[in-house]
């Protein structure tokens, strides 16, 4: 017997975070949704109780900051003005707020991007057997192909060692 649909009741305010947080859902049809959201709910279905309970009930939450702070279901609004309540509440001082929103977004971006139509449009190819399925595996880093990995501190500038112009540099 499959397991009930966590998102169900929250079906509506979860499609209008995966729109704000993954603007390519927009062109998604309803079979594009439906596997979004079996792949989600197969997800959260491995997770204990609480944690799907936790979920709805911050759907809902957001739903809810819409109609108190738009006047309208998260759903009823652009997807520019969803992202912009996100934004803010990933910035918010309360832990619980912030981990809400990284962990919506997560399974907003699993929703989308495990889309094998999606995954081809992008040009992902992973596969279990990493770089050597693209015929790398030979060298090290970055190219697989006998490069060198670079100097330290190349890749990222410690404050005061990064060039003058760039952000903590001091250019000497």
């Amino acid at each position: 017997m499959t397991p009930p649909s966590v998102l169900a009741p929250v079906r509506e305010t979860f499609r209008a975070v995966v729109r704000a947080t993954v603007p390519m859902s927009i062109d998604m049809d309803e079979d594009a949704w439906r596997c979004g959201e079996a792949t989600v709910d197969d997800s959260l279905a491995g997770r204990p109780e609480n944690v799907r309970r936790q979920v709805v009930f911050f759907l809902q939450a957001l739903s809810l900051m819409g109609r108190l702070l738009k006047g309208r279901p998260l759903h009823a609004l652009s997807p520019d003005v969803v992202r912009a309540l996100l934004q803010q509440l990933e910035r918010a001082p309360v832990l619980l707020l912030r981990r809400g929103v990284w962990g919506v977004r997560t399974l907003a971006f699993m929703a989308v991007y495990t889309q094998p139509e999606i995954q081809k449009a992008l040009g992902y190819r992973a596969v279990a057997s990493g770089w050597e399925a693209h015929g790398g595996g030979q060298g090290t880093w970055p190219d697989r192909q006998g490069a060198g990995a670079p100097e330290a501190g190349v890749l990222t500038a410690e404050s005061g060692d990064a060039p003058e112009g760039v952000e903590g540099g001091t250019g000497g």
